[in-house]
């Protein structure tokens, strides 16, 4: 997103905002809207997934009609191809002064909105770049934002007290909000998030004729690869076929070099393998350029590996070893072990404290291989 920027505003334009759609992400805005205080209105044609939203607290149902008066934002959390005529529809009723979406997808919604005669200086198109591989309000959480990037794609129609609810509303949640041109957005969630849904899914699909040998020797590797394959499919259809060109382009490029690599390997040849070491450097380098924490550069952390048996408070007691240690864990896997009651915590600490949180681990009885 070469031509993208962060933008900054007050947070308290927003007050009272309808949220259309109680899936995983209408119900989280809703939920971190509520921590800050503002009035949430809530509406959704499935009625079971609304009334558990609305126990959640995620806010009060939408009485029918229009509001009595408008919201100052309309959130319309609903799939790719909906949200023009959803968009159309809230305007008509005069849900809110201003209104956004939260679809993946953004050139295609946009078009049809301007097909559809919709109001465009009052909407300002938008996408948390957050989730998770569950769905539904049962999965949502008021954190869900917290440091992810919230892209904003405005056309020039929009009013600039739009674009200004829009973007105190990502930072109400949280969120960083970075204003990008929609087609340029659509093209870079292909390559970072698209795209590896779908060769995620390759890879988990593989496994459908795996026999219980090759299964019961998955480990963390395969369980990395394949955790976003466990997303609603029906979803995914939706957000694919709205995006489909830039998502065939990098599946194209993607498989060329798996061809490429097949090739090779059956060749077999000293050669061969130093053209496949290749595409693995290139891995190593392309894997170096995703953002680390707080959006920085990648830091290189050291891995602090405990052994853990499968009971109430290991993990809480281990955290407060780390705390009484002074040092902050930056990131925390499990890798559990298949038939036995235990795993293999993995903690990733800033290099000078790992021998320090070890120390501290071993003389509480923990287990700490190789330091």
């Amino acid at each position: 997103m070469g031509r993208s920027r962060v933008t900054g505003v007050d947070e308290d334009v927003v007050g009272r905002i309808v949220v259309v759609g109680t899936g995983l992400i209408g119900t989280s805005i809703a939920l971190a809207m509520r921590e800050r205080g503002a009035e949430v209105l809530l509406t959704d044609r499935d009625a079971a997934a609304l009334a558990l939203a609305v126990e959640l607290g995620a806010g009060t149902a939408l009485p029918d009609g229009a509001s009595a008066e408008p919201a100052d934002l309309a959130v319309l959390a609903v799939p790719p191809a909906a949200v023009a005529v959803t968009l159309l529809d809230a305007q008509k009723r005069g849900l809110a002064t201003a209104y956004t979406d939260v679809a993946s997808v953004k050139a295609l919604p946009l078009a049809q909105a301007a097909e559809l005669g919709c109001d465009l200086s009052t909407f300002v198109a938008g996408h948390p770049l957050a989730g998770s591989e569950r769905s539904g309000p049962g999965a949502a959480r008021p954190d869900l934002f917290l440091g992810r990037p919230w892209a904003l794609c405005a056309t020039p129609e929009a009013a600039p007290e739009a674009v200004a609810a829009v973007t105190a509303l990502a930072k109400a949640c949280g969120a960083m909000p970075v204003e990008v041109d929609a087609a340029e957005h659509d093209r870079a969630v292909a390559l970072v998030s698209h795209g590896p849904h779908v060769v995620s899914a390759a890879v988990a699909a593989r496994l459908t004729a795996a026999d219980d040998v090759a299964l019961g020797l998955s480990g963390q590797g395969v369980r990395d690869v394949t955790r976003i394959a466990a997303s609603d499919p029906r979803l995914w259809i939706g957000i694919l076929s709205a995006n489909a060109e830039p998502v065939a382009d990098v599946l194209e490029a993607v498989a060329t070099d798996l061809a490429v690599a097949a090739s090779l390997l059956r060749d077999g040849s000293e050669g061969a393998a130093a053209h496949v070491a290749d595409l693995l450097l290139r891995g190593n380098a392309g894997r170096s350029r995703i953002p680390g924490k707080h959006g920085g550069d990648q830091s290189a952390y050291a891995t602090v590996q405990v052994v853990i048996p499968d009971r109430p408070g290991e993990l809480a007691m281990i955290f407060q070893a780390a705390g009484v240690a002074g040092v902050n864990i930056e990131d925390v896997t499990i890798e559990h072990s298949p038939g036995r009651p235990l795993g293999v915590l993995e903690l990733s600490v800033v290099p000078e404290a790992a021998d320090r949180l070890a120390a501290e681990l071993r003389s509480r009885g923990w287990s700490v291989p190789g330091r």
